[in-house]
């Protein structure tokens, strides 16, 4: 299917045949497996198969919803009798803890409560009591104390509807602890952390439409409650989209990828009055259109892990080849008929958004160029320490096209790609830049951080909007001789593949000893030294390492070395990423021991004052 035909219920009905199609020839021969490919996740094989027979209810059991493949539904109902069958052959095992199944377990809870008539009534008495003992599981053990506890509401919200024991108790422990998690504005964090990313969108407030949506009546006031903080969740959370369809990559699991739309097929399907069915219609389609255009799929149609093409270097240790099904949570609105308002609404464009957006909660600085969606971030930190948690929460920004890298290696800047980061290394090649930040403030517009990337050195960072430019404005007190290197965002040097490597030569030009410019077909990037002495250049990336696309790519830079003995040195940056280099650029002016002053193109100044002592 070509993107731009996805724009009716049977379109999007057709392209979910496409994605779950090719998994066909994987079922195992009790279809209660789908084993995919040789790579693992930290779980293991063979629960990496239930994964993927697992994931793919998200989508097909709204199709079924809405009454389509019967004959697709009558195989997985096979595979749900045998996998909770204790005596069968491919039986998806007893759980001791904390365990995957346990995530998984929320499918079943969605389907048992959506579609009893098509999974629970068709059973006979020892099967309904085999899957009942299976899932009743995630009463027995504890959960993670994050998003995992929807699993457990949906699981009994599952038992609710068919009638079965509830354990009420467990219940209340994990709606409590939901309650623990709610940060005001919309936003939930994931757990005790300072970590503001999709899980909330996919996570808390998607299962939480949900529950909302089924247990209306039974639950009136909690329902309303989701749905009221949901609705001020979307008017922050729209920011993180653009007009041509992506969303700002940024935090893990981003192998989820159209998941990340999937919250407002959620606020269509609980029918919350405060979304325009018209302007989810169109944030869904366009978003789906925009995916179908990157080269996700491998050679026979199966969903890779990757981001914008197919990458590992960016996984997490929990993705198997199965976990990428995940996506198929937007299809949710395949539940509701052909003759629902948001099938016969018209795709609405993005409303009118401000082009700079304080959130304040997350922690982020929404910025906007036309369809050009970039993001100022501070404070974000994952104490569970997933892989490369320093580049998918505490980069200084994010860009919805021109991404951001993980590093491939460990030595140097070619392979750890530095980009919207300063970075430093003992002179010796091997880099450290931001990672958790020690303190984090937000006053008038402005991110601030203070952070150590040793015990001895000191790193006061403050994060200014100045659209289209952002400034960056770094205090530094190294007591130990450091060689600094700060990116800006990188371009791709080959788009397309038309033409040989070698001949993708990109302009670079540098201006007045203090800002260089990098321009490709793919777009311009600038850096510009606002605190003069510093070199700059423009340097290579290692392919595979940016998550919206594979080929090397040139990075701007700021390079300079710190003896460690001169005391605390100021450093100011401006970075510019889009279509055209601006006209003016921000300026830097006084800064001395505690203080530097920012202005830019006639806008009031900004005065920063270091706030860190000795």
């Amino acid at each position: 299917m070509e993107a731009r035909e996805l724009q009716t219920r049977r379109d999007l009905e057709n392209l979910l045949e496409r994605m779950l199609e090719p998994l066909d020839r994987y079922f195992s021969e009790g279809k209660a497996r789908i084993p995919l490919g040789a790579t693992s996740a930290h779980f293991g094989y063979d629960i990496a198969e239930m994964e993927a027979f697992s994931r793919v209810l998200w989508g097909l059991v709204p199709a079924a919803a809405g009454g389509a493949w019967n004959d697709r539904w009558e195989r997985h109902l096979e595979g749900i009798r045998n996998g909770t069958n204790p005596e069968h052959p491919e039986f998806w095992g007893w759980v001791h803890g904390i365990d995957q199944r346990l995530v998984e377990m929320a499918a079943f809870g969605f389907a048992l409560a959506m579609i009893p008539e098509k999974l629970w009534e068709p059973l006979t008495k020892r099967e309904q009591s085999n899957l009942y003992q299976w899932l009743d599981q995630i009463n027995q053990f504890d959960v993670v104390d994050n998003n995992w506890h929807f699993f457990r509401i949906l699981v009994n919200t599952g038992f609710d509807t068919i009638g079965m024991p509830v354990d009420e108790e467990k219940q209340q422990v994990s709606f409590d602890f939901i309650e623990s998690c709610y940060q005001g504005d919309g936003w939930y964090a994931d757990g005790p952390v300072e970590q503001w990313d999709y899980y909330i969108s996919f996570g808390f407030h998607f299962y939480g439409l949900l529950y909302a949506a089924l247990q209306k009546d039974k639950d009136p006031e909690r329902s309303a409650l989701y749905k009221k903080r949901a609705a001020r969740f979307a008017d922050d959370f729209i920011y993180w989209f653009s007009e041509d369809g992506s969303a700002l990559p940024f935090g893990r699991s981003l192998t989820y990828r159209f998941a990340q739309v999937s919250f407002w097929s959620a606020c269509v399907y609980a029918e919350l009055p405060e979304v325009d069915v018209g302007v989810a219609k169109g944030l869904i389609m366009r978003h789906m259109r925009w995916w179908m255009e990157q080269p996700v799929f491998s050679n026979d149609g199966v969903l890779t892990i990757g981001y914008a093409y197919p990458n590992l270097i960016m996984a997490e240790n929990y993705n198997s080849p199965g976990s990428p099904y995940w996506a198929l949570k937007t299809f949710l609105v395949l539940a509701m008929p052909e003759e629902h308002a948001f099938w016969q609404a018209e795709e609405k464009a993005m409303p009118a958004l401000e082009r700079v957006k304080k959130l304040a909660v997350p922690r982020m600085t929404m910025m906007r160029e036309g369809s050009h969606v970039f993001s100022l971030v501070s404070g974000q930190y994952l104490s569970t320490e997933h892989a490369h948690n320093d580049s998918k929460y505490a980069k200084f920004a994010y860009s919805t096209r021109f991404g951001f890298h993980v590093p491939k290696g460990a030595f140097g800047p070619e392979q750890g790609a530095f980009d919207s980061m300063l970075a430093f290394s003992e002179e010796d090649g091997y880099y450290r830049g931001r990672r958790r930040t020690e303190v984090t403030e937000w006053e008038d517009g402005v991110l601030y951080s203070h952070w150590k990337p040793w015990r001895d050195v000191d790193v006061e960072t403050w994060l200014l909007p100045a659209w289209p430019w952002h400034v960056r404005v770094h205090r530094i007190h190294a007591r130990r001789a450091l060689d600094a290197r700060e990116g800006g965002f990188s371009v791709p040097i080959d788009v397309d593949g038309q033409k040989p490597l070698p001949d993708m030569q990109p302009d670079i030009e540098e201006t007045n000893d203090h800002v260089l410019s990098v321009e490709l077909p793919a777009g311009i990037s600038v850096v510009a030294d606002l605190s003069g002495g510093r070199r700059l250049e423009a340097g290579r990336t290692e392919p595979n390492t940016n998550l919206l696309y594979a080929a090397p790519a040139v990075l701007p830079a700021a390079v300079s070395h710190l003896s460690g003995e001169d005391g605390p040195v100021w450093y100011g940056t401006a970075v510019y990423a889009g279509s055209r280099m601006p006209r003016s650029i921000p300026e830097m002016h006084g800064s001395s021991a505690g203080t530097a002053v920012v202005t830019y193109a006639g806008q009031p100044e900004t005065r920063l004052t270091s706030r860190w002592k000795e």
